[in-house]
Order: C-alpha cells, then sequence, then structure tokens
C-alpha cells in the first residue's frame, strides 16, 4: 500500500510504514515541503493511488462532497505524543491496511479504528 503522510504527522511514521513493507512519503519530501497544498497532496494522492495519512479535518469535507483524496486516513487522537501516535500506527497498520481494500476513509483515535466508508 502508498501512503502520502501529511506535514501535521512527524515524518519517522514513514520508517514505520516502510518497515511494514509500505511504499510511504512525507510532504517534507515534495518539492513544497511542508508548505504543500491540500489540492496538490489530493492530485498526488489521485494520480499515485496514495492513502492520505493526515490530522488535518479538512480531507474529511473533500473526501465526503468529492470522493477525493484516493483514501483517507484521518489521525484524531486530539493532541497526543509523536511516539504515542507511532505506537498507536503500529498497533494497528495491518487492520488499516485490510480496512482500506473495502473503505475509502477510515478514522484512528485513542481508543479504536472506525471504518466510515
Amino acid at each position: 500500500m502508498k501512503f502520502l503522510v501529511d506535514a501535521h504527522l512527524p515524518k519517522r511514521l514513514i520508517n514505520l510504514l516502510q518497515q511494514f513493507k509500505h511504499n510511504a512519503v512525507h510532504t517534507r519530501d515534495l518539492p513544497s515541503g511542508n508548505r504543500t497544498k491540500d489540492t496538490e497532496i489530493i492530485r498526488i494522492s489521485m494520480n499515485e493511488q496514495r492513502v492520505v495519512v493526515t490530522k488535518d479535518a479538512d480531507f474529511v469535507e473533500t473526501i465526503i462532497l468529492k470522493n477525493q483524496p484516493w483514501k483517507l486516513l484521518l489521525i484524531s487522537t486530539g493532541n497526543i505524543a509523536n511516539n504515542e501516535i507511532a505506537s498507536l500506527l503500529i498497533s494497528n497498520i495491518q487492520q488499516i491496511a485490510d480496512g482500506f481494500s473495502t473503505f475509502n476513509f477510515i478514522e484512528m483515535n485513542r481508543s479504536k479504528i472506525i471504518f466510515h466508508f
């Protein structure tokens, strides 16, 4: 599976995803870096079939209204340490990857994975 991790999340999530044999890039590695606009993130996601991993709720609106980005993983943990985000992702990565075979929008909070549609 291919992922595009947004600026609000730590770059080290890329290494974690790669350890689980996923292809992952961070916005920091894009030409505009962490200033990459949401429209460009969506374009890349659609063209490369990448799951956008973000804390930015603006992407929820675009996936509901326009079915874009290609797929969305919303991290809705509120303020949380980067180590905790990494731990949650490691604990749930297989369930999330499996879920994307059926769902386009998945949300991960501190206690559960929510499969929206």
